[in-house]
């Protein structure tokens, strides 16, 4: 390996080392989140909350505009000052931003397909200007490889803040907590988004915008927002669709399974900051065969912590759900299809980070095809059940396995296209990685037989995840892997 490989490996380590901390943080902030939004809102305000969301997250993500990846190819090509490059970003951003929201609240109708919202939910659009910019300022921070500032602002303050404004709200606005503890997280996690970014970059001299530069801009990110917005609504359609053919109930307890699945997915998404601006100076130098090993380097780490994840929540899932409450217990088979959908989603988001900026069109083509995939199974999946007379509860595990099926569709095709275009493989898969689940599934088994419920969970998780570890250390795990794990590339 090359001194240049080794310092890239040691940046893509160091974020990856850097996130997993935001990650245990946002474990700890989102699950008391949940347990409170269940036991004292209610399974349907969640409901109404989730459907809400949708609408919501997505205008965000519209309106960051692929900026989360495109910025670090921006700075590494415009010979412009830093400052310069990031004040368009956020000017485009925030007009697109700003306008969405007025049009969600003076329309709100596509936030509450029930038609039932309170006066605070319907406050909900406010959260996205936060939203969107602080996306766009992490981006630009990201590329000096401050990924400190992601892990404070979407680890730290934004879960923390929201579980602890939910708690408050619960006394002064009970009707509207969940949706203000949303819009105060969103603009506490932009203040501490901005604070580094103005110490770092500071204000722009000399800087003035200019119409033709901002719509150049806004074409050229067409592509990468597409790419983000799909791959994002991936993750949301499911919720969209369950909320215009079930019931409230059967969305708030799929939310509820959804925000457990979505912790190992941060580890997939914490390490996009540091791999594309890797990546983008790679492809400056045409040096093909480094990123293709970036990638399989990265696309493992990613599996194998996501795998030992998955397992230490599918295993005792019944006991997970019933954290949240005891009416969300149906939801352990939405629960294991979602963690089985995030590990098999790993290589097509790692090949992504790539396919973004050398195959933008074919990339869209995927993920358009993708989510077409997804919506077709997701509602041959629903009226399956309800032919066979079962609850909307089973619609929800329907789809989740019409989500997992469609992602693993995808990233056998991302993989395919970017091993062609590179001309080396980019697979990251590993049999060590059967090896480490089959113990981890026979200790999660004899664990699941001790009673009481809770204590199973408190002995299970943290068994299954120490008996995966050791044999993915051990058996699976190279030199090269344990890079993850060492603060110097060469001890």
């Amino acid at each position: 390996m090359s001194e240049r490989q080794q310092q890239d490996i040691q940046a893509l380590a160091k974020g990856g080392r850097t996130n997993f901390l935001g990650f245990v943080l946002r474990l700890g902030g989102t699950a008391p989140f949940l347990f409170i939004a269940g036991q004292f809102y209610g399974v349907e305000a969640m409901g109404r909350y989730a459907s809400a969301l949708v609408i919501v997250e997505l205008a965000a993500q519209l309106c960051a505009l692929g900026q989360r990846r495109g910025l670090a190819q921006r700075l590494s090509e415009d010979p412009r000052e830093p400052a310069h490059v990031i004040a368009d970003g956020l000017l485009l951003t925030f007009m697109l931003s700003a306008t969405v929201a007025a049009l969600l609240y003076l329309f709100p109708a596509p936030m509450f397909p029930s038609g039932q919202y309170g006066l605070f939910d319907h406050l909900l659009p406010i959260a996205i200007v936060a939203n969107a910019l602080t996306d766009v300022a992490l981006a630009a921070l990201a590329y000096s490889y401050n990924i400190g500032a992601t892990v404070r602002a979407r680890s730290l303050v934004e879960p923390w803040v929201q579980t602890l404004a939910a708690v408050a709200f619960l006394w002064l606005v009970p009707d509207g907590g969940l949706a203000l503890s949303y819009i105060v997280a969103k603009y506490a996690a932009a203040l501490v988004a901005f604070a580094p970014l103005l110490r770092s970059i500071g204000l722009p001299q000399n800087w003035s915008p200019h119409p033709l530069r901002i719509g150049r801009l806004a074409l050229l990110s067409f592509p990468l927002a597409g790419a983000d917005l799909v791959e994002w609504s991936t993750r949301k359609l499911d919720i969209a669709i369950l909320g215009f053919l079930t019931s409230p109930t059967a969305v708030g307890v799929y939310f509820a399974a959804q925000q457990v699945a979505s912790l190992p997915q941060k580890l997939k998404t914490s390490f996009e900051p540091i791999l594309g601006p890797v990546i983008t100076r790679n492809l400056k130098e045409r040096n093909f065969a480094a990123i293709a090993a970036q990638v399989r380097q990265v696309g493992f780490w990613i599996i194998a912590l996501q795998a030992g994840i998955a397992l230490a929540l599918a295993i005792p899932g019944t006991d997970v759900m019933r954290l949240v409450g005891k009416d969300f217990v149906g939801g352990t088979g939405a629960l294991s299809f979602l963690l089985a959908a995030e590990v098999v989603a790993a290589t097509a988001v790692v090949s992504e980070a790539a396919l973004v900026y050398v195959a933008r069109m074919p990339n869209l083509a995927i993920s358009l095809a993708t989510i077409a995939l997804q919506a077709v199974l997701t509602f041959v999946g629903i009226e399956m059940m309800r032919d066979m007379g079962l609850n909307d509860k089973f619609q929800a595990a329907a789809a989740a396995a019409a989500l997992a099926l469609s992602l693993g569709v995808a990233s056998l095709a991302k993989a395919w296209l970017l091993s062609r275009i590179l001309g080396a493989s980019v697979n990251n898969w590993r049999w060590p990685l059967i090896w480490a689940a089959a113990p981890a599934v026979l200790v999660g088994w004899l664990t699941q037989q001790i009673q009481p419920w809770w204590l199973s969970l408190l002995v299970g998780l943290p068994t299954i995840l120490a008996t995966y570890g050791f044999v993915i250390w051990h058996r699976g795990f190279g030199p090269e892997d344990r890079v993850l794990f060492r603060r110097n590339v060469s001890g």
